[in-house]
C-alpha cells in the first residue's frame, strides 16, 4: 500500500474540495423537471435489462409501471415471473408473436404490434403510470409495422410527467432526434458467437 504524506492528504483534499464545487454548481443549475424519452438501441446486449432496470428502480420509489412488448412472444421469462409479484403496480403486456422471420406472416406481424401500440396508447393516457416500457418497439418501426409519424406523434402528445423507454436495435434517425436520452449499446464481445446457447437467468 502507497502511504501519503500530510502534504499529499491536504492536497488530494483541496482537489477535491475544488471538484465537489464544481459539481454541486452543476447539479444546482438543473432545473427542468419533464417525463423523459428514453432509447436503448444499438446491436449489443442489453437494452431490455436496462431498461428493466428503470422499472424495478421506479416500482421501488412506489409509481406503477407499464411494459408493452412488441415482437416478442408471451416467453416464461425470469423478470416477467419476478414482476408479477408487485400486483397491479406493473401492468404486463407481451402482445408479440414472436420475431418475423418466426411468424414469416407480415400482415399478422402488423396487426400484432397495431394492437400492442393501442395498448401502449391506452397506458400513455392513463394518469397512474409513471413509467412506461416499449419493448422491441425499434424494430416494429424498422419494418413499417407502425408509422413512424403517427408513433413520433403520440409519444409527443403524452402527459409532460410520463417517462417512456423505446428499445431495440436499429432506431430511427427521428426517433433518436425526438428522445431526451439515448444510449446505443455496442456488441464488444457475446457468449453466442462462441456456441454458447441462451440460458435460464441470463437471457430469459
Amino acid at each position: 500500500m502507497t502511504e501519503t504524506t500530510t502534504d499529499d492528504d491536504a492536497r488530494h483534499r483541496e482537489k477535491m474540495a475544488k471538484r465537489k464545487a464544481v459539481q454541486d454548481a452543476e447539479v444546482a443549475s438543473k432545473r427542468i423537471e419533464k417525463g423523459l424519452l428514453i432509447v436503448h438501441t444499438g446491436p449489443g446486449k442489453g437494452k431490455t435489462t436496462a431498461a428493466l432496470g428503470l422499472v424495478l428502480r421506479m416500482l421501488g420509489r412506489g409509481h406503477r409501471v407499464g411494459v408493452v412488448q412488441f415482437i416478442k412472444g408471451a416467453w416464461d421469462t425470469g423478470e416477467a415471473r419476478a414482476l408479477k409479484s408487485f400486483g397491479d403496480r406493473i401492468a404486463w403486456h407481451a402482445l408479440g408473436e414472436g420475431f418475423t422471420w418466426e411468424t414469416q406472416d407480415k400482415a399478422r406481424d402488423i396487426a400484432a404490434c397495431r394492437k400492442a401500440w393501442d395498448t401502449a396508447k391506452a397506458l400513455m393516457a392513463d394518469p397512474g403510470i409513471r413509467l412506461l416500457v416499449l419493448d422491441e418497439l425499434n424494430i416494429a418501426l424498422r419494418y413499417d409495422y407502425l408509422d413512424l409519424d403517427a408513433v413520433l406523434a403520440d409519444l409527443a402528445a403524452r402527459r409532460p410527467d410520463l417517462h417512456v423507454v423505446v428499445t431495440g436495435r436499429n432506431a430511427k434517425p427521428a426517433l433518436i432526434e425526438a428522445a431526451d436520452l439515448v444510449t446505443e449499446m455496442g456488441s464488444v464481445k457475446h457468449h453466442f458467437s462462441a456456441g454458447v446457447k441462451a440460458q435460464e437467468g441470463i437471457e430469459f
